[in-house]
Formats: structure tokens, C-alpha cells, sequence
């Protein structure tokens, strides 16, 4: 049998670094990718109506933000989608992010503009939930970019029906 000895530093800096393990949160999954879902407005402000001429479908969006310092990031298909997979969005057409900029992706009709940092759905209904829902942003390649859940009692703390993720 073999008796080892191991100094008191050694076993203080492995105790610190299970302890840091341990104490990572479950929910704080960080995907490799520059590009970051910034917030989003789950309830567009009044009655929720998707009448194309007269509701307010444009008033719900989602913001997507390039935290990279250098890479600019084409958005070409990139897919935005929620829980159910049944309503989701990919960039059909080349859409450029510089560093630090950001595009908010509304629901309703309109024409796509990257002057004013916006596409459109091109669809009237409602994508996110007023309750509760995940918003997932895919790579063209499949591979997860960034994912957020919410629940309007946890995280709209104001009640304005938007959420801030990643500043």
C-alpha cells in the first residue's frame, strides 16, 4: 500500500475548485456564438389582435444582438423559434450584423430594412407566449446560438412585457 501525501494547499485549491463546479447554476448554458438573443417584447403593448390591417402583431419582437468585437455575422439562415416549434422564423435573405449591432425581428408585415435594424415575420400571428415561453436562435448549421425561457411572474418584474437578456 501506498501512503500519499498531499499538502494542505493542494487539497484547499481542489476542495475550490469542486466547490466552484458545484455551485454553477443548471440553467446557465452559454452556447459558442457571438451572436445573442438581447430581449424580447412577448406582449405587444394592448389587445392582442393579429388582424393584419388593424392589430398589433408588429409590436411583439424579439432582438438579436453581435456581442463579437471584431466578426461580422450574416443572419442568412439563422432560425428563431419558440417552445413548440410550431412557430419559428429563418432568415431567408442575407442580413449583415456588424460588431455591436443588432436587429429586431417583428411579427406583422413590413419591409425588412438594414438601415433601421428590422425584419418582419411576414406573418400576423402572435410567435411568443404571454405567459411563458422559450425563445431558441439556431446557426444555419442546427448547432444552438442562445436559448431563453421566461415566465411573465419570474421575469417581467415591471409588467411591460419585455425581458433584457445579455445587456
Amino acid at each position: 500500500m501506498r501512503i500519499r501525501f498531499t499538502s494542505a494547499a493542494a487539497v484547499t485549491a481542489a476542495t475550490a475548485a469542486t466547490l466552484a463546479v458545484v455551485a454553477a447554476p443548471a440553467q446557465a448554458t452559454e452556447y459558442s456564438s457571438s451572436l445573442k438573443i438581447k430581449g424580447v417584447q412577448y406582449d405587444a403593448p394592448g389587445r392582442d389582435s393579429n388582424n393584419c390591417r388593424t392589430g398589433n402583431s408588429k409590436s411583439e419582437y424579439v432582438t438579436i444582438k453581435n456581442y463579437s468585437r471584431t466578426a461580422t455575422i450574416n443572419l442568412k439562415g439563422y432560425v428563431v423559434r419558440d417552445t413548440t416549434s410550431t412557430n419559428k422564423f429563418t432568415f431567408r435573405s442575407n442580413h449583415y450584423l456588424q460588431p455591436g449591432d443588432y436587429v429586431s425581428l417583428r411579427g406583422g408585415h413590413g419591409t425588412d430594412s438594414d438601415a433601421k435594424n428590422v425584419v418582419y415575420r411576414q406573418n400576423c400571428n402572435f410567435i411568443w407566449n404571454n405567459d411563458k415561453d422559450t425563445i431558441y436562435l439556431y446557426k444555419p448549421s442546427g448547432a444552438h446560438a442562445d436559448t431563453h425561457a421566461y415566465t411573465k411572474s419570474r421575469d417581467d418584474r415591471d409588467g411591460n412585457g419585455y425581458i433584457n437578456y445579455h445587456g
